[in-house]
């Protein structure tokens, strides 16, 4: 039998891919959300995240209604995903986007780490680089962007995920509980692959999203690979892909449409801006869905 895997916004647009990719691993999944996952074999508990005592009562769940076949089946998960969130700025004021995300990972982890659980992944984000929801036009510090650059977002989106982070570490510091951090780049569905020619076309479209992605698919082997990886305590990667969404080659191409911003080290001819260089040697991520599979050149 798999793992079980209480997964909390299983119902989004990451979750509702990762959540069944995790499903054919083996996991055993109870979702949390506010709105059902139609997916066969998960079960859904709608769970107001931003609401301690829910969370609290949801980690004890049975993962679905077979556990009332036999007793003891409520007892904790063997690892959380923690993906609920209001996803981004503009759909709900920016106060509420605020407290919503740092209360729900607040409740998150110290349910989770309360009841003894070892691994809690945590959903942070490319915006914690600071120019994807800026206002205004605003230049990246350096490339590549790896998990040490100063994090220095301006809006309440973002700033909700670098205090995630640092709730992670305080509660990993507290437990000795590995609590991992996926900072989730541009999240692309397989049916989104028809945008890249205006991608390319457009260069700067992309800056905002540091001209990288993440192929949902890759994603949740990320996940996975976070859930089986144990002993390396508090930790933050970014979760992208391997390469630039530009034609050119990166070093020619940040010279042209992001002049004057310092490259710290060599880059590879289509090494993505944030790199993703951690994951793969500390996890061993090998992407699979490199988007040049996907789009007519």
């Amino acid at each position: 039998m798999g793992k079980r895997i209480v997964f909390t916004g299983g119902s989004g647009k990451a979750g509702k891919h990762v959540v069944p990719y995790l499903l054919g691993q083996g996991y055993e999944v109870l979702n949390l959300d506010l709105r059902p996952l139609d997916h066969p074999g998960v079960h859904t508990l709608i769970t107001d995240l931003s609401d301690g005592g829910q969370v609290a009562n949801a980690m004890t769940s049975h993962l679905n209604m077979a556990g009332f076949e036999k007793a003891g089946g409520r007892r904790p998960p063997d690892a959380v995903v923690h993906f609920g969130a209001v996803a981004r700025n503009m759909i709900q004021p920016d106060a509420e986007t605020f407290r919503v995300n740092v209360m729900s990972t607040y409740h998150v982890i110290e349910a989770a780490t309360t009841l003894g659980v070892r691994k809690v992944v945590i959903a942070s984000s490319e915006t914690t680089y600071g120019v994807c929801f800026a206002d205004g036009d605003k230049d990246y510090a350096c490339f590549p962007l790896d998990e040490d650059y100063a994090v220095d977002p301006m809006d309440s989106y973002g700033l909700s995920k670098v205090v995630n982070e640092r709730t992670a570490h305080a509660f990993a510091l507290r437990t000795g509980a590995d609590i991992y951090a996926l900072r989730i780049g541009n999240i692309i569905e397989p049916h989104e692959y028809d945008r890249f020619p205006g991608f390319l076309a457009d260069p700067m479209s992309r800056k905002r999203n540091a001209w990288s992605y993440v192929d949902v698919r890759d994603l949740g082997q990320i996940v996975r690979l976070a859930i089986e990886k144990d002993g390396l305590g508090f930790q933050v990667w970014n979760a992208v892909n391997d390469t630039i969404t530009a034609d050119l080659p990166t070093p020619e191409f940040l010279a042209r449409y992001s002049p004057g911003v310092p490259i710290l080290r060599p880059l590879g001819p289509r090494e993505a801006p944030i790199s993703n260089r951690k994951i793969r040697e500390q996890l061993g991520f090998r992407e699979e869905h490199d988007w040049r599979k996907y789009v007519k050149r």
